[in-house]
């Protein structure tokens, strides 16, 4: 059998797609494509999209918010407000041969970069648009979780009102939705030579998460409405527990060779044999688990409570059960960030403004090679070259869209590095 070769976790080489976007998904969508080997030119307004100051910043300002969303992208900065701008823009984004022709989006602001129009120009373009809503109407990840239910389930039993989610899931999601959309219209294209539109609306991946899991047809078939469980698992057993020296684990048992090692290990088969006589259940249910899901609870946390999390951690390691102990960021990246290090999805990133760090690549492996991360560029950083290599610009046409200020003049290289390993 060959040995497996970096470029095989590059399958969408020569595929070039312009992007023009901010924020969380589109941008997320672009480099997941990107670290699959896709030229993704990323667009952005002179001074660069509002996006690029979030927080949390390097010392030096450059935000790490943006440079962790936009890894391996090309930088190209232009004046969207005028004319002439967006139809260097449009010129990108009709071009780039059989495997250009490709626009991913989370604006229709501008109606001479729609899909309408550059498709007039480009009938096998394929157009792929990120909204808020189906009617192409504003919403972001926080707005879209209040209108779909999950806050009023997420957080601790007690709580009185609704509990947002630190992690923005429906931008995540989204950004994976629309890079699915767009390899799929690629597909129907190099089948057919037809282009389309695809348009992904952040608040239906909401939707179809909460339909796909079951939720909303619960809602619909008239059953009780479901209440907030704190950090125990619905519908199996699974929750937290506190160790004697203060470490916490999650600890999940979703099957019933899961619940026996569990019980095993802690020496609680009996006793749980007599409560689920006592309470007329059969505790080898999952349900019925996830129903007498506290006395359960208790026992458990009795016999953590006993236990240092090293001895919790030994025990646990010889079963099945699910368990990890807890960690912060901090804590991930704590001594010299080692627990990243000793991870391949890992490797070593430095660029203009943020100190070499620890990046993760792509998570998708590929005959056991994967893409490693690839610094993410500062504000224009590629506009000088790809004007000159994908619309055939010359250093007088160059100047004199610098002098209109359509776009800036040439900036010098930046000295970014990527390494890998330990």
């Amino acid at each position: 059998m060959p040995r497996p070769t970096a470029s095989r976790s590059r399958p969408l080489e020569g595929m070039r797609i312009v992007e023009l976007s901010s924020y969380v998904a589109s941008p997320l969508g672009g480099m997941t494509l990107a670290q699959l080997g896709a030229d993704v030119i990323r667009v952005e307004p002179l001074n660069g999209a509002p996006d690029r100051t979030r927080h949390p910043l390097a010392d030096s300002g450059t935000s790490l918010y943006w440079s962790g969303l936009n890894k391996g992208k090309r930088a190209v900065e232009v004046d969207l407000r005028s004319e002439e701008g967006r139809e260097l823009v449009a010129g990108l984004a009709t071009g780039g041969g059989p495997g250009g022709g490709i626009v991913l989006a989370n604006s229709e602001r501008y109606q001479d970069l729609s899909y309408e129009a550059l498709a007039a120009r480009r009938p096998d373009l394929i157009h792929v648009l990120l909204t808020g809503r189906r009617d192409g109407s504003a919403a972001v990840d926080y707005t879209v979780q209040a209108a779909t239910g999950f806050p009023q389930l997420t957080g601790p039993e007690d709580a009185s009102g609704p509990v947002n989610h630190l992690m923005p899931a429906w931008d995540v999601a989204a950004g994976l939705y629309l890079a699915v959309g767009l390899l799929a219209a690629e597909r129907h294209r190099s089948r057919t030579g037809e282009g389309q539109q695809v348009r992904v609306a952040l608040e239906d991946v909401a939707l179809a998460t909460a339909g796909n899991l079951g939720y909303l047809a619960e809602a619909q078939l008239d059953r009780a409405p479901r209440t907030r469980a704190g950090n125990y698992v619905y519908g199996t057993f699974g929750r937290d527990f506190a160790t004697a020296d203060g470490g916490r684990l999650m600890v999940v048992a979703l099957t019933t060779r899961h619940w026996q090692g569990l019980l095993g290990v802690t020496g609680l088969t009996d006793a749980v044999d007599a409560v689920g006589h006592a309470l007329g259940a059969d505790l080898s249910d999952e349900f019925e688990r996830y129903t007498h899901r506290k006395v359960l609870g208790e026992l458990l946390a009795g016999w953590f409570a006993a236990h240092t999390l090293a001895e919790a951690q030994e025990a646990l390691a010889r079963t099945r059960v699910l368990w990890s102990t807890y960690r912060s960021f901090t804590e991930l990246a704590a001594n010299d960030a080692q627990l990243l290090r000793e991870n391949p999805l890992m490797a070593r990133v430095g660029q203009d403004g943020v100190p070499a760090h620890w990046a993760p690549g792509s998570p998708v492996v590929m005959d056991d090679t994967q893409s490693t991360p690839e610094p993410s560029p500062t504000v224009g950083q590629h506009t000088d070259k790809v004007l000159r290599t994908e619309l055939g610009l010359g250093d007088a046409e160059l100047e004199k869209l610098g002098d209109a200020g359509v776009i800036r003049p040439r900036r010098a290289a930046h000295p970014f590095t990527t390494t890998t390993g330990s």
